[in-house]
């Protein structure tokens, strides 16, 4: 009997699960399914990225044009790419920032969206504008990767001094010089363009076999025949002979 009642328990009887496990589960994948942003706002967030940087990538490079209206233009993109920022990196994230870091992305994100405005925009215009656009496409290669870095929460900021730093800085020096001497010799072109016409000078007319005009013609008057009086007396000759 003392071997029966000192027998340990058995082991083999599985442990039975908590009560409510699965329910606790599915409740946990609905909460994760909840906090997937929605497709619409996900959508708004992005084109307003893009019209943002669209808008001051004009103002940018067609400010030279009309300085008044562009800088209205580039106010106007900065603030739907400040809006834009706002719904991607605060109203859309699972994670906000705090605060701090809050000023350093909106900051990081204007300095972004001027870059990437100047990187576009010199490409899109190089044609018109190839002396500015030279200096445009390079700036706006270091001006975005910078702001990135800057703006991305998982890289550290001392990447910039980083070998991808120096290659991006490469990248930008070569863009320059590519740029430079390309915009140079379209230059070049249009001078001998324009040079077609012996000296810049006007061509001058050919007035051989044509008369020249007169400047008034009420002042010419016909030639008068011999024994002809002028024209202008023949009334009062006329008038002298009915009298007789």
């Amino acid at each position: 009997m003392s071997l029966l009642t000192d027998r340990p328990a058995s082991h083999d009887t599985a442990p039975q699960s908590a009560p409510g496990g699965r329910a606790a589960a599915r409740r946990a994948g609905r909460s994760r399914r909840k906090r997937k942003q929605p497709l619409a706002g996900r959508y708004i967030g992005y084109v307003l990225y893009f019209v943002g940087a669209g808008l001051i990538s004009g103002a940018v490079v067609h400010h030279p044009l009309d300085p008044a209206r562009y800088t209205v233009v580039a106010v106007i993109g900065v603030l739907v790419f400040l809006v834009a920022t706002l719904v991607n990196e605060f109203l859309l994230a699972q994670d906000r920032p705090p605060l701090a870091r809050g000023l350093v992305v909106i900051g990081a994100s204007l300095l972004l969206s001027f870059g990437i405005g100047m990187l576009s925009g010199g490409l899109q215009h190089f044609e018109d504008f190839p002396a500015r656009a030279a200096i445009l496409v390079p700036l706006g290669i270091v001006v975005s990767f910078i702001a990135f870095v800057l703006k991305d929460a998982e890289t550290s900021s001392r990447r910039i001094f980083s070998p991808l730093g120096l290659a991006v800085l490469l990248l930008a020096g070569g863009c320059y010089f590519g740029l430079s001497t390309l915009a140079a010799g379209m230059a070049g072109e249009a001078a001998e363009d324009g040079g077609h016409s012996h000296g810049g000078s006007a061509p001058e007319p050919d007035d051989h076999g044509t008369e020249p005009e007169p400047s008034d013609p009420s002042s010419t008057t016909e030639p008068s025949r011999p024994g002809e009086a002028p024209t202008s007396a023949e009334p009062e000759d006329a008038a002298d002979g009915h009298a007789h």
